[in-house]
């Protein structure tokens, strides 16, 4: 199973190859061939639109999706308004102290700009609709243009038309794609897979080195979920020149193209009175500086492209020490991962019952529907790998080492957290497109039509739509929407009411936070950001409190509303701590007696006035009176 190509081979165009024998080494980046396949590409994207359109268009007038979708139209609702380019502070968000994001001032931009073009012609409604729906939309084609770029680097144009028709029957991968969707996660997927591509066209396209930096750099400016894969981008270049010596040039415009990228990502990003502060979430001082110095020392290190591969090979792994010393050395906390700041009661609270971070394995226990959807083709795809592994042709290919690299890690990635396979259902389509081409090949299949057949089955929708079949009939319930979804806790016109009210501060569980931000002019208490872990813990505490304990609380924080909702998850099963609390002098109650409970129960205390009928979806209620004891055993 090993290459034997000698290294001087295994990062360079192998000779005498053709497109016929399943490689591209005699592909050029112009000719008609290119211009067809733009205009396959094109047409494959509008398909996909169109598919996400007609699911999608009439649920972005009801809903804003998710908390982060909500969160993100608040965000640039603000820089609409005004809101300095710098100031990414949400007065409104657990107040007095507010929130602070460490989401991308990049992706608001490109949103902001969306909703002039269109408001002119639309008004402010509906551009604002059209922006939520397009922004998603134009992220697919960059996507579906580098998953057929790698299976077309690794086999050749019916590579690529394969897997382009993959993509048209790729449902399960879009999921971050859906018309609605204004987070982070499709800018990161995109990126991701485009800095992927790029690296694994660097030894043919004069650019796509630069363009696999820049990719590289851009992408941290807007978040480090993608980290791992910008990581295998980066080793294609480099362990090309190390093992060959070759590629010099390219590895060249890598390093200052990622230089100066993530230098331009952090000025554009950080203001100058945080240029000195660290964090693990974002672009900081802290990574800003090891990865440029190590993109410009990559660079420099060209010049030992006429020394041996030991010499190059130490040279690189002290680049790789020094960066490593100085983001460590800068804040060792960020060792732990991205939410290493974070309080680490969080973690029990409410991070783990996060629907993207639960492992595979939990999610087929509680839903082995939705398992069934996402988990089969990237399965599949590893299988299609090693099987493709077996020519020494492909596995010494390096667009097949790096997508079947990535797709290895998104689906370990995906076994700890589920959002793994969001990248993990894309990265599958290069590899599964390649072995779908053998078989036909193998099968002398000559007909395009017998080789289209063979290849749908293999698609992620159709494999997905098989095993979803497979799993019902042996027992398991169909999947089913988020009871609040379906019972309309997070529609827009659930919150008519409440935006009705005088502005206040809202209390309630804290995926409802941002929904209020977006639907409301009210102040929310808590949302579901590990940058206000205060916030979320005082919920926590409010709800596992006794009735009378939990007054004290909201009239402390001069609370207005409590919003519930039918669905809703079970109340904490934990009692709130002392601390947190704020009573030292007294032992906290057990949460089964606390203000969730009893109000999951339907037993209302008499400090809380409904103001909702029964019947309503949004049950909200407003807090009166003075708490029925002033104070407690040790306060002063």
């Amino acid at each position: 199973m090993s290459c034997t190509t000698p290294p001087s081979t295994l990062f360079s165009r192998p000779s005498g190859a053709n497109s016929a024998s399943g490689s591209p080494a005699s592909e050029t980046t112009a000719g008609p061939h290119w211009a067809t396949f733009a205009l396959l590409l094109i047409g494959a994207w509008l398909v996909v639109v169109a598919q996400l359109a007609v699911a999608d268009w009439a649920v972005t007038a009801k809903t804003l999706g998710d908390t982060d979708d909500a969160m993100r139209l608040v965000e640039v609702r603000a820089f609409l308004a005004g809101q300095n380019w710098f100031d990414l502070h949400e007065p409104r968000l657990a107040p007095p102290g507010g929130y602070d994001t460490h989401w991308s001032r990049l992706i608001d931009a490109g949103l902001a700009g969306l909703f002039l073009l269109f408001e002119p012609l639309a008004g402010p409604a509906l551009a604002e609709r059209l922006m939520r729906a397009v922004w998603p939309a134009l992220w697919l084609l960059p996507s579906i243009a580098a998953v057929a770029l790698l299976a077309r680097r690794i086999a050749g144009r019916e590579a690529a038309l394969i897997a382009l028709l993959m993509v048209v029957l790729g449902l399960p991968a879009f999921q971050q794609f859906r018309l609605g969707r204004i987070d982070h996660h499709n800018v990161q997927i995109a990126l991701a897979l485009g800095a992927l591509a790029a690296a694994a066209w660097s030894d043919r396209v004069r650019w796509a080195a630069a363009l696999a930096g820049a990719l590289t750099g851009l992408a941290l400016a807007v978040g480090m979920e993608n980290l791992l894969f910008l990581l295998l981008a980066a080793a294609v270049p480099i362990l090309r020149f190390c093992l060959t010596g070759q590629g010099a040039a390219a590895l060249r415009s890598w390093g200052f193209a990622l230089a100066t990228a993530t230098a331009a990502g952090f000025f554009a990003e950080v203001p100058p009175d945080r240029w000195g502060t660290a964090a693990c979430d974002g672009m900081a001082v802290n990574w800003v500086v090891p990865v440029a110095l190590a993109g410009l020392l990559s660079a420099l290190a060209t010049v030992l492209a006429a020394r041996g591969p030991v010499v190059r090979l130490a040279a690189f792994a002290g680049i790789t020490l020094l960066a490593g010393g100085l983001f460590v050395g800068l804040e060792p906390r960020c060792l732990g991962g991205p939410y290493a700041m974070m309080d680490p009661a969080l973690k029990t609270i409410w991070m783990g019952k996060v629907s993207e971070m639960q492992s595979i394995a939990a999610t087929m226990a509680h839903s082995p529907s939705i398992a069934a959807m996402i988990l089969p083709f990237p399965l599949a795809a590893l299988l299609a790998g090693a099987m493709l592994a077996r020519s020494r042709e492909v596995r010494c290919n390096p667009g097949f080492l790096v997508a079947v690299a990535a797709l290895g890690v998104s689906v370990l990635i995906g076994c700890v957290a589920i959002k793994g396979f969001g990248y993990a259902l894309w990265l599958g389509i290069p590899p599964m497109a390649v072995a779908a081409m053998r078989l036909a090949d193998r099968l002398r299949l000559a007909s395009p039509a017998a080789r289209v057949c063979l290849a749908m089955p293999l698609a992620p929708a159709v494999l997905s739509a098989l095993t979803l079949l497979a799993v019902e009939a042996l027992g398991a319930a169909p999947p089913k929407d988020n009871p609040r979804v379906a019972r309309g806790c997070f529609a827009t016109a659930s919150y008519a009411r409440l935006a009705a009210l005088p502005p206040g501060l809202v209390a309630g569980d804290v995926d409802y936070g941002a929904f209020v931000l977006a639907n409301t002019p009210h102040a929310a208490l808590a949302a579901p950001y590990h940058r206000i872990g205060d916030a979320i813990l005082a919920i926590h505490d409010l709800l596992a409190a006794s009735p009378d304990r939990a007054h004290e609380m909201v009239v402390a924080r001069k609370m207005s509303y409590f919003v519930t909702c039918p669905g809703s998850p079970a109340p904490p099963t934990a009692a709130p701590s002392a601390a947190s609390a704020g009573s030292p002098g007294a032992a906290p109650p057990a949460a089964a007696d606390g203000l969730g409970a009893r109000l999951a129960a339907g037993e209302v205390p008499d400090w809380l006035v409904p103001l909702s009928a029964p019947d309503e979806v949004l049950q909200i209620f407003q807090v009166v009176g003075e708490p029925a004891v002033a104070e407690r055993a040790g306060k002063p």
